[in-house]
């Protein structure tokens, strides 16, 4: 076991430490990086090693195992900057016979809409003429094929694998689109009531291919406004580790306690982060989700921790440590499951709070007993 998770960490570094790392830029696809699920965004996103849900795909795909008995749909909405933002999320995830395998698609789309093209805006006579303004929509999708398998299983011990093939695509209106391929690797290893998580992101380097389109127009009022007009390009997504750790609590027979840590660490240069170093910087989560007989749930986390300027301490520049918090809740009923999380979009001071409502359904077969009447799986 120690040396399946040793040589899959190595693999993973050895990609991420690569020579070339300056080439990288390094928020790219960050829509990418905001989360799935209002359980792993109210526990602060420490979800690597306790995932086990449809969200997995997203979270860590080796999690996907746990989904042996039926197909489970997973959807989340959530807005950000008072409705300016709209991030979507769903996935199904379904087992195979053997319930040692599962596979899964999941999507994501991140957009602003309606947004003013101001380009016509002048007349070439100089008037202004709002009847020109257009509006357009800049959005990001992500398409995630996801596939897990039990590499393990004796007794309370289980190690299992998933990987991830993903397709991005990217668009600013008429004006700009990007296509993007990349895949993820995971590792889930269970034994009582610890777990250990290991997911690669972007481990062979993602990349998105840009391509413009502009009329001829729109070319002159560019240049005309001393605005570039841009070419196309690539631009390259860092691999990006992260390591996980959790433990089960068992409260009395009612009540359980799942506390799980979290280290986020990137390798494409030096990050305003708790470690923080060249090339390569790590980042912590924390995240906590207490139940009562598997049905309701409380939950909390703290992530993103970076130093900034203590409020109204401008000249001094004193600088203290901030972090982003989040609060969740949730419960299920037999095959249904609503979560909802609380989150801060900056950190504990500001003000940019979003709530994130996502639904779970298990689709349950319902066949028919001799007796002509119908029995739910």
């Amino acid at each position: 076991m120690k040396n399946i998770l040793l040589c899959f960490v190595m693999v993973c570094l050895c990609g991420g430490t690569q020579n070339s790392y300056a080439q990288f830029r390094k928020y790219s696809n960050e829509f990418l990086n905001i989360g799935a699920g209002a359980r792993g965004l109210g526990m602060g996103g420490a979800q690597v090693a306790s995932t086990a849900d449809g969200n997995a795909g997203y979270w860590n795909p080796a999690g996907l195992v746990h989904i042996k008995d039926f197909p489970v749909v997973n959807f989340m909405h959530a807005e950000y900057f008072s409705g300016i933002g709209k991030y979507d999320y769903g996935s199904i995830a379904v087992p195979l016979k053997d319930q040692k395998r599962t596979i899964a698609l999941s999507l994501m789309r991140f957009g602003v809409d309606d947004i003013p093209n101001t380009l016509y805006l002048v007349e070439p006579d100089g008037s202004i003429n709002y009847n020109n303004i257009r509006s357009f929509s800049s959005a990001d999708y992500a398409f995630l094929f996801s596939y897990a398998q039990m590499l393990k299983q004796k007794g309370n011990k289980t190690i299992s694998f998933g990987g991830n093939a993903k397709v991005i695509h990217r668009n600013v209106g008429t004006f700009a689109k990007a296509w993007g391929f990349g895949i993820d690797a995971g590792v889930q290893i269970q034994a009582k009531q610890w777990k250990i998580g290991v997911s690669a992101r972007d481990v062979t380097t993602t990349f998105n291919a840009w391509s413009f389109n502009f009329t001829e127009e729109e070319k002159e009022v560019l240049y005309l406004t001393n605005n570039e007009i841009p070419v196309k390009s690539t631009e390259l997504t860092a691999p990006r580790l992260v390591l996980g750790g959790a433990y089960d609590f068992k409260i009395g027979k009612r009540f359980n306690l799942v506390a799980e840590a979290n280290f986020d660490i990137t390798f494409d240069g030096r990050r305003n982060v708790v470690i923080s170093g060249n090339p390569v910087s790590a980042d912590p989560r924390v995240g906590v989700e207490l139940g009562y007989k598997h049905v309701f749930f409380v939950r909390g986390g703290v992530y993103n921790f970076q130093k900034a300027l203590a409020d109204g301490d401008t000249l001094n520049q004193k600088k203290v440590w901030i972090y982003q918090p989040s609060l969740g809740a949730g419960f299920k009923l037999k095959h249904i499951g609503i979560d909802y999380a609380f989150t801060n979009l900056a950190n504990q001071s500001n003000p940019l709070y979003t709530h994130v409502f996502s639904l779970r359904l298990d689709l349950v077969k319902k066949e028919k007993s001799t007796s002509g009447k119908i029995n739910k799986n």
